[in-house]
């Protein structure tokens, strides 16, 4: 009677184990004939290569001696949960030998390349090893080996992958972040070109609601590859319910929103003013994060809407900047050109928009008042006779006698 040592399986298994060594080395010579790439490897690296080898092939004869038999098959949850925990032991067995780095050196197509090489050498060898009555079964065995081991090599890239998406998602939000506190030093540079930012061009921030039904890796994906269309580059984080982007290579604020506008949620899309790096883009996620608070006071604002055409609504909010603006860029230099501008423009707002109505009032020439318009709008950019920036040069006028009227 046959022991279970005199098994054709444990006889087979017990030849392979003595060829390891043999079939390692032939599988090695092969890849330095037929890919060019591994011969390109380091040392180090080699090295490695050779050991996941070694433990490709060990990791074979022990699948071949206690799993390729036939085995009793329950229910289909319990066959799944054993071929999910095989897979595990399979990548742990072959790649655990490797260091985690290593998957950043050579690529998926690679590795496929590496294991396919190493199971066709095997399967040529055996020929010459084994006793021909056992040849058909370590065959097959190689064939199913084959595919569990192609399972295991994707879950290993797949994991490797998931983590460094996960780690560069974080690295983004930490960039993002900083850029919005104004805290963009050398290590914020750094981390943000980690992560793909070219540091080209100018950049701006655009924000608006983050949309509803969508994952944030589904909608960062579709922003970066808008901005890639448009031959910028972007940085996004989400921020409750907001979604922030960071644009680089940005020749024109508004065009550069409008690419990305129908990717963002329901309500306003705000962009801010063009900034000359990213170490300066806090100037611009200042004024966006600004507007985008003040954005519900003008309903009827265009999407995207600029940080600067909600001026009159960042004021009334509280925004100390616009403010500023408002008084230093409007106010002033209509009181500081021609004291009657000033006066004018009141008269003007106060009678409606009504010419001639004004020109009574300040006992001029109707054509007078309308050159004094004319004047103004030169002199601001702003058109007195446009309802929107009416409103605009009525807040700064205010905002203006508020800050000349005298201290109590």
């Amino acid at each position: 009677m046959a022991t279970a040592s005199d098994t054709p399986r444990d006889r087979a298994a017990t030849t392979l184990v003595r060829a390891t060594g043999t079939l390692c080395s032939s599988a090695l010579s092969r890849m330095d004939d037929d890919l060019p790439w591994f011969a390109e490897l380091g040392a180090e690296e080699r090295a490695w290569v050779g050991q996941i080898v070694q433990a490709g092939v060990r990791a074979f004869v022990d699948w071949y001696r206690e799993e390729a038999g036939p085995t009793e098959v329950g229910p289909s949850a319990d066959r799944e949960s054993a071929t999910r925990t095989e897979s595990f032991a399979l990548a742990a067995s072959v790649f655990g030998a490797a260091p985690r780095a290593l998957a950043g050196t050579i690529s998926l197509q690679q590795t496929v390349d590496l294991v396919r090489l190493s199971i066709a050498v095997v399967e040529n060898d055996v020929d010459a090893l084994l006793a021909p009555e056992d040849l058909a079964d370590v065959r097959a065995a190689i064939l199913a080996y084959g595919r569990e081991v192609a399972f295991a090599t994707a879950e290993v890239y797949a994991r490797a992958a998931e983590m460094r998406g996960a780690w560069d998602a974080r690295l983004e939000a930490l960039v993002v972040d900083a850029v919005l506190r104004g805290e963009a030093d050398e290590a914020v540079l750094s981390r943000a070109s980690a992560v793909g930012w070219s540091a080209r061009g100018d950049v701006a921030v655009v924000l608006g609601s983050f949309p509803a039904q969508r994952t944030e890796t589904d909608v960062f994906d579709a922003v970066r590859r808008a901005a890639r269309a448009a031959d910028m580059d972007a940085l996004c984080a989400a921020q409750g319910d907001r979604l922030v982007v960071l644009l680089g290579g940005v020749d024109d604020a508004r065009t550069a929103a409008a690419r990305l506008v129908d990717l963002f949620g329901d309500g306003p899309v705000v962009s801010g003013p063009v900034s000359a790096d990213l170490e300066h883009a806090h100037i611009s996620a200042r004024a966006a994060l600004a507007a985008h608070r003040a954005a519900p006071g003008w309903p009827d604002a265009p999407r995207p809407v600029l940080s600067v055409e909600l001026l009159p609504e960042r004021a009334l909010a509280g925004d100390g900047h616009a403010r500023r603006f408002l008084i230093d860029q409007i106010h002033h230099p209509l009181v500081g050109a021609r004291g009657e501008l000033a006066e004018t423009l009141a008269v003007y707002l106060g009678h409606g928009g009504a010419i001639e109505g004004s020109a009574r009032t300040l006992f001029v020439h109707v054509n007078t008042v309308r050159y004094r318009l004319r004047q103004i709008a030169e002199i601001t950019g702003y058109s007195p006779q446009d309802p929107r920036d009416a409103f605009v040069l009525q807040v700064a006028l205010v905002l203006g006698r508020l800050a000349m009227r005298p201290a109590p």
